[in-house]
């Protein structure tokens, strides 16, 4: 198989020929149909983070494809697209996660702290086929591509998840700050809820984008103070901090209202947040780190997509044009998310 393998950080990943992974018990391998780049992948290639993945390793915590092989004791799954059992899955962040301690027992899994995370603690889904645990490869219904799926798998969730810690309901306005890969599903699922919804970013094409989605508000962070437009409106119930941009943060974080929260999912490199202790304090802000979704959230996601409730804004390309793709979404050039198409993933 061909695969896209970080062997230095910083370095451009190198497309590799490399032996196919056997699975474990309690693994499958996956032909690997498309998988979707997101700005973390870029992060694990250059080693941003304090906890460092371990070259050589490929990245990619989007990837979708049909089961090709059981590992001893799976059960649950099947091969391809044999009957009864649906064959294609996803493979999200959270690759694997304990099932026994406080975090997993009581719906928090994501908190695990013997979790292992795909395309960092193991090998993701930039190759033509991987490994994943069965019991964490999600099954993507009927009617949802792989393609689709792919972006759902990490953009779709976590942003979905953020708008349920951030305990988003009808009539409030939420702050979508960042419309990208990300933001542009954060945008409608806040719809979804009902709320009215204020579009911020730094370019034309992406606010552009917000507004045909549904944003209410389109605010250009270039231009205008956000706080200040956003308070002439009474201030956000809810801010989601998508730019990888700590002064993003700041911003949203200024124009929230009385009671309201922040909720952090971008992850900028050494990113740190200054906040007003005496303002917290007095308007009751609160400020919440968001960290993707559950296996149960996954399951929504998809079952909103293939109610037709979201649309995902995506373009294909081939997972040779990988150190590219990555330089593009660093220049801020990609109007949604990347999929790297590697089979027949429509």
């Amino acid at each position: 198989m061909k695969a896209a393998v970080v062997r230095a950080f910083g370095e451009p990943l190198v497309i590799e020929d490399r032996p196919d992974p056997e699975p474990g018990p309690g693994q499958v391998r996956i032909r690997v149909e498309a998988s979707g780049l997101c700005h973390t992948d870029i992060h694990a290639a250059h080693g941003d983070w304090p906890v460092k993945p371990s070259p050589p390793f490929v990245p990619g915590h989007e990837g979708v494809g049909l089961v090709e092989k059981l590992g001893e004791g799976v059960a649950h799954l099947s091969i391809g697209w044999g009957s009864p059992l649906w064959g294609r899955v996803a493979v999200p962040w959270l690759g694997k996660a304990c099932g026994r301690c406080e975090h997993c027992l009581s719906g928090w899994e994501t908190l695990c702290e013997r979790q292992i995370n795909t395309g960092y603690g193991c090998d993701g889904g930039h190759a033509e086929k991987m490994l994943a645990w069965a019991d964490f490869a999600q099954p993507v219904p009927k009617g949802v591509t792989a393609v689709d799926a792919a972006p759902l798998t990490c953009a779709g969730v976590t942003t979905y998840k953020a708008l349920k810690v951030a305990g988003v309901s009808p009539s409030q306005l939420v702050a979508i700050s960042g419309i990208g890969g990300l933001g542009h599903l954060a945008v409608q699922y806040a719809k979804i809820a009902g709320a009215t919804v204020a579009a911020i970013d730094v370019t034309d094409e992406k606010l552009e984008l917000a507004a045909e989605l549904g944003a209410d508000l389109v605010i250009d962070a270039r231009k205008h103070d956000v706080g200040e437009v956003l308070k002439r409106y009474g201030g956000a119930h809810a801010a989601i901090a998508l730019a990888v941009n700590e002064d993003a943060f700041a911003a949203v974080n200024s124009g929230l209202r009385r009671g309201g929260k922040l909720v952090m999912v971008a992850l900028p490199a050494h990113g740190a947040l200054r906040i007003p202790v005496f303002d917290t304090v007095l308007n009751g802000t609160s400020v919440i780190g968001s960290i993707v979704g559950t296996r149960q959230d996954l399951a929504e996601v998809f079952q909103l997509h293939a109610a037709g409730r979201t649309e995902v804004i995506c373009e294909t390309r081939p997972l040779s044009s990988v150190n590219e793709s990555i330089d593009e979404v660093l220049r801020g050039q990609v109007k949604a998310r990347i999929v790297f198409d590697l089979g027949t993933g429509r």
